[in-house]
Parts: structure tokens; C-alpha cells; sequence
């Protein structure tokens, strides 16, 4: 098991109201919205493929299931900001390549990954240098040809001052380089905390509403 020591832009970005409201959303994601898996899957992962998860959490985000495609573990990479999850993620799935950082600079070298995932990350990015920062080196280390899966905030919380939304027209500056298809998921998270748990059938009807769904889900390649 490898763990890089990587902060990034000066110490931590984020502080930790930022960790737990990642936490909370990455298991709201969890829960409700399986398109972004299905999206996944039919990206093809194979075998040989180096792919990287940008924010994987405690939970491990989308490792395992990179795992179970068939991505070795010398292939399988991630960055988190907390050292204790990648300790912890390192260590239930004998990952080789997990480093400690904010995203805003990544120890691998340009063009190492044929995928990379950024889930529930860039919401939580407040700040629009950072944004940019970050979504530059996600550039800068996928191959040519290779995938972004994105997956994140659409509609912004007024209640929430941790969440900042991203829209399709800034997803898309922020990756200039890439090109794709997006589409609107997820039904918003306080009408399935309150539905979900009573009927799975009436959420997933809600779902169908564009007006109620809050996340943007895109694969997106790049170019050059």
C-alpha cells in the first residue's frame, strides 16, 4: 500500500463542515441515484485501464465497483483530502495508489488515466480559482480519449452555505478540452429524505419531474 502526502494549494482548501457535508452527500448519492452507476458501466471499463477517483471519501466511492470491472488494484488511483480515509480505503481494498490532497495538484504525471470520476466534489468547491485549479490537473492527467465521469450539484441550497451548484454552461468551461453528454438526475434530496423511506415507487415517479431533479450527470472525453 502506497499513501502520497499531496496538500495541494497551501494546507487543507476545505475545511471540515466541508468533509461532513461531502459525507452526507456522497451517501445521498448512494442511495438515489444509481444512473451515474449505470453510466459507468456502459462507459466499458476494462481490464489495463488506469482510472483515478478525484474525492472518494471514507466510503470509497466508486473504487470497489472499478474493482469488480476489472481494474487491477496497481491500476486503481484516488485522491482525498482526509488521511484517514485513504488510510482506511487503502487498507480494505489493498489499493496501491491513493494519495492525500485537495485535487488542486496531483502527483501523477499528464495523460496517466483513461477514466477519471469526480462526484459530489466540485459543489463543495466555494472558491472559482480552485475550481478551475482542480479541474485543470483532471485535465491535465486524463489521456487523450480518455473519460471524465461527472457527477454533482446542478441547483444550488441557499439554506446550505457548504454546497455551491454547478451549471451545465460553467461544467463545460471548466473543461474546455472535453466533449460529452450531460443530463439532469437525482431527485432533490429533501423530497427523497421525506418520500424514499415510505415508497421507492412514488421517488422514482417524483424523479421523472426535470424541474425536481438537482444533479448533473455527464461522461465526458477528451479531445486533445
Amino acid at each position: 500500500m502506497t499513501i502520497i502526502t499531496n496538500t495541494g494549494v497551501g494546507s487543507y482548501v476545505f475545511d471540515q463542515a466541508w468533509q461532513r457535508e461531502r459525507e452526507r452527500l456522497r451517501s445521498l448519492e448512494q442511495l438515489f441515484d444509481p444512473a451515474s452507476r449505470r453510466h459507468l458501466a456502459a462507459r466499458g471499463v476494462e481490464a489495463g485501464w488506469r482510472c483515478l477517483e478525484v474525492g472518494f471519501g471514507k466510503r470509497g466511492g466508486w473504487l470497489a465497483d472499478l474493482l469488480v470491472w476489472g481494474v487491477s488494484r496497481r491500476d486503481l488511483c484516488g485522491i482525498d483530502l482526509d488521511i484517514r480515509s485513504v488510510a482506511e480505503v487503502s487498507r480494505k481494498l489493498g489499493a496501491s495508489n491513493l494519495a492525500v490532497g485537495d485535487g488542486a495538484s496531483m502527483p501523477w504525471p499528464d495523460g496517466s488515466f483513461q477514466l477519471v470520476i469526480a462526484s459530489t466534489v466540485f459543489s463543495s468547491i466555494l472558491d472559482d480559482q480552485v475550481r478551475r485549479t482542480v479541474a485543470g490537473e483532471i485535465s491535465r492527467v486524463l489521456a487523450s480519449g480518455g473519460a471524465l465521469l461527472w457527477y454533482d450539484f446542478r441547483v444550488g441550497n441557499p439554506r446550505n452555505a457548504n454546497v455551491r451548484a454547478v451549471r451545465r454552461k460553467e461544467l463545460l468551461e471548466l473543461f474546455p478540452g472535453l466533449r460529452g453528454e450531460t443530463k439532469s438526475v437525482t431527485l432533490a434530496p429533501p423530497l427523497a429524505d421525506l418520500v424514499a423511506p415510505r415508497s421507492w415507487t412514488l421517488a422514482a415517479l417524483l424523479e421523472t419531474i426535470p424541474q425536481l431533479r438537482t444533479h448533473l450527470i455527464a461522461v465526458l472525453r477528451k479531445v486533445s
